[in-house]
């Protein structure tokens, strides 16, 4: 249905595709994959007319093709899903469904009741019940990716791309999504599944190409590679050396201090929060479980001031801080990356260098003017340490891949010097090499004496990585698992209980 054929993408200072072939074929789920700057995004963005290649050809049923905008790929039949949810927050569920292709009456206006009932439908077939007329703001990430998931699905596409489609999914929804990209290869319908996720991989896949610094360097049936040969050609690396290191790059349990730097007792907040309580101590990992709607975000972005409390108090080290004060929560030493970044991290406009120095210009600066040397030092120094792959300090950090723009996030945090960082899915949407980078920084920020709270919809890394595990539902306290109770199956008998602990 689709391919690329010798394409090749430059950027300033940066190569991004090299010679690339792929072919996505009617009735096929192809996996493409690879670390976070190989070349996947923008792979994507030129099969979807977001970028014009700078040579080679892609072909699209049979025939040569361009598309200049993403609107004609639209038209043609190519149904893109991003990561990040890629729709209007103020307008409703159903305009977004239906936004260009809204339904109309005789004279030509909107169809409101056909179109909500349409969309009431299409919601339903992926097992999401929502007030269609509300703001698509007031959903949840989760129940927005299905939204974008519906429109997708309801257009008459002969070619659908998904960019990590799970991210911000439970396991009811990706389960959901799962059954409907098995009726779309039933259908006849190609599907190019992007995602980090091995077992999703393997689960729904037909093939695989892998990309590695803009290159093919596998492609071929996903059946006859196993995960860590796949993750082998991902890295780089050799088979036995990924076999000894492993998937995660957790050491184990930290030294902690006796009194904690960090008391949240009885976080309440209206809808989301109801007496939810957690203490961190100096060096100590403490995961927040729980399923999507648990209240995980809410509890961290009500210790880090960005989301009011009803009632409930914070202390630091000791010293009680004020609620629902953002700056008040930075002065006392708490530092919070967002689970989304797009919308509540970055600043896509702005360079590496600006994003990196955000937060920490005041003490960079003296009556009113800002240390330029002082800056370019600093954002040196975290661009060495987390190995932040950029052609310059100048580049826009929006032309990053995610799991770089991830370690922008936690460079900007890392240089106000916090008692409290506070992870809110660190590694969601990015390659296991970031990844493994991500958690080995974890585990030396606790081996430094720095007090961290882990939420994480991997279980496997909130195992791994936690000391503690409280566990969330329905916004109260179900469960606290600590040293050897902290199990898979302890987790999930936890999230799977009725009654507050």
């Amino acid at each position: 249905m689709l391919s690329a054929k010798a394409v090749s993408k430059t950027f300033p200072g940066v190569r991004a595709l090299d010679e690339v072939d792929f072919t996505a074929r009617a009735g096929e789920v192809h996996a493409l994959i690879g670390e976070n700057g190989a070349g996947k995004s923008t792979l994507i963005k030129v099969l979807t007319g977001v970028y014009a290649p700078d040579t080679g050809e892609l072909t699209y049923n049979g025939t040569p093709a361009r598309f200049t905008t993403p609107l004609d790929a639209q038209h043609a039949g190519i149904s893109t899903i991003y990561q990040e949810v890629n729709l209007v927050p103020l307008m409703s569920v159903a305009r977004n469904l239906f936004l260009g292709r809204e339904p109309r009456g005789r004279l030509g206006l909107i169809d409101f009741s056909r179109m909500h009932r349409d969309a009431e439908e299409a919601l339903r077939d992926l097992g999401v019940t929502v007030d269609v007329r509300r703001p698509l703001r007031e959903l949840g990430v989760g129940a927005q990716q299905m939204v974008a998931l519906a429109r997708a699905a309801s257009v008459d596409a002969r070619v659908v791309v998904m960019d990590e489609p799970t991210s911000s999914l439970e396991p009811r929804e990706v389960r959901t999504l799962f059954g409907v990209i098995r009726t779309l290869r039933e259908r006849g319908i190609a599907v190019i599944y992007v995602s980090h996720r091995l077992d999703e991989l393997y689960e729904i896949c037909d093939t695989v190409t892998v990309l590695r610094d803009g290159k093919v360097v596998h492609n071929g049936a996903l059946a006859d590679l196993d995960r860590l040969r796949l993750v082998a050609l991902m890295l780089g690396r050799e088979i036995e050396t990924v076999r000894k290191e492993g998937l995660t790059n957790f050491t184990g349990t930290h030294d902690t201090e006796t009194e904690p730097v960090l008391v949240a007792e009885n976080l309440t907040v209206s809808h989301h929060l109801h007496d939810v309580s957690v203490t961190i101590r100096p060096g100590e990992v403490v995961g927040l479980g729980g399923l999507l709607g648990s209240g995980r975000s809410e509890t961290a972005k009500a210790i880090a001031g960005a989301l009011p409390t009803d009632s409930g108090r914070v202390t630091i080290a000791g010293e009680r801080i004020r609620t629902g004060s953002t700056p008040a929560a930075i002065r006392a030493g708490i530092s919070l990356l967002p689970e989304d970044r797009k919308a509540e991290g970055i600043v896509p406009g702005l360079s590496v260098r600006e994003n990196i120095a955000l937060a920490a210009l005041p003490r960079l600066s003296r009556f009113g003017l800002v240390d330029e040397r002082r800056i370019d030092e600093l954002v040196d120094t975290f661009i060495r340490r987390l190995r932040i792959k950029a052609s310059s300090p100048h580049q826009k950090v929006g032309e990053l891949s995610g799991g770089n723009q991830q370690k922008v996030l936690l460079a900007r945090w890392l240089a106000m010097h916090p008692k409290v960082l506070l992870l809110d899915e660190p590694t969601r949407g990015i390659d296991i090499g970031a990844k493994a980078e991500v958690q080995s920084l974890i585990d030396e920020l606790a081996e430094q004496g720095l007090g961290v709270l882990l939420i994480s919809s991997d279980t496997e890394e909130l195992i791994e990585g936690s000391d503690r595990v409280v566990v969330l539902k329905d916004g109260e306290t179900v469960a606290e698992l600590t040293g050897p109770e902290v199990t898979e199956q302890n987790l999930l008998r936890a999230i799977a209980t009725t009654e507050p602990a």
